[in-house]
């Protein structure tokens, strides 16, 4: 059982910086596709970013590319999400996902690729 921790959120002005982290535990971390996503009130979860095995492969929605980085530790079991010059839109609980399945691809965008969650972040922008 995999079990991810989100942490990092908060409330930051427009323009500003913040990183969120994702802990996971149990299983082998090195051999997940993570993914973060987003949901903002009365929407649907949005795809944000995902990396791959070893983090030397990353991919983006259009409207969070140049502004956030996605990044992977895999001997602390963690990772994170970079991001700057936020904008209100930004708004919403952020979730952290690990999918566990095997095969080559890895730029997995929909929520029913990934088998766990975590609890999810909460990240305000204020305008």
């Amino acid at each position: 059982q995999v079990q991810l921790v989100e942490s990092g959120g908060g409330l930051v002005q427009a323009g500003g910086s913040l990183r969120v982290s994702c802990a996971a535990s149990g299983g082998t971390f090195s051999t997940y596709v993570m993914g973060w996503f987003r949901q903002a009130p009365g929407k649907g979860r949005q795809f944000v970013a995902a990396i791959n095995w070893s983090g030397s492969q990353t991919g983006y929605v259009d409207s969070v590319k140049g502004r956030f980085t996605i990044s992977r530790d895999n001997a602390k079991n963690t990772v994170y999400l970079q991001m700057n010059s936020l904008k209100p839109d930004d708004t919403a609980i952020y979730y952290c996902a690990a999918s566990t399945t095997s095969g080559s691809r890895w730029f997995k965008t929909f929520p029913r690729d990934y088998d766990y969650w975590g609890q999810g972040t909460q990240v305000t922008v204020s305008s």
